[in-house]
């Protein structure tokens, strides 16, 4: 993916649905046990909605009773990047695509072992592989 994609809303704009575009690009976050992968337990990767980068595995998925996606920790810690988030009166992490900035949720402190740590994501910011994750990173076509 271009650079100049990364940064393009109106690429965005035309490319999600507005549910993904508002949970991806606005830091937005969808209505629990509402999204596609809440309650998905079929094994796989999963990647980045607007990019394609590989960013959990479903081995580490758990169901944590929250209505969102939870893993125990990332594929590869080097493919997000945590922010504090202050926003709506709380100090929380976010959690980014490192590679294009997409927005995917959370984590937390309160997940079980070996980590510790829950990573609370939003479905419409992840693709599973079994979903057609690499022909769904339309961002990415042509670009490797």
């Amino acid at each position: 993916m271009s650079d100049e994609s990364k940064n393009d809303d109106g690429f965005w704009r035309s490319t999600l649905t507005p549910e993904e575009y508002y949970v991806c690009r606005e830091k937005g976050t969808e209505r629990p046990f509402t999204g596609r992968y809440w309650d998905e337990k079929r094994p796989g990767l999963y990647h980045c909605k607007c990019c394609g980068e590989q960013l959990f595995d479903a081995a580490t998925k758990f169901d944590a009773g929250c209505g969102w996606p939870s893993f125990y920790a990332p594929l590869v810690k080097g493919n997000i990047k945590e922010v504090m988030d202050s926003s709506h009166g709380m100090l929380r992490t976010e959690v980014t695509c490192r590679n294009c900035g997409c927005h995917l949720g959370h984590v937390f402190p309160d997940g079980p072992q070996p980590t510790g740590e829950r990573y609370c994501i939003n479905s419409a910011s992840i693709t599973h592989e079994k979903d057609g994750a690499k022909a769904d990173a339309r961002h990415s076509e042509g670009e490797e």
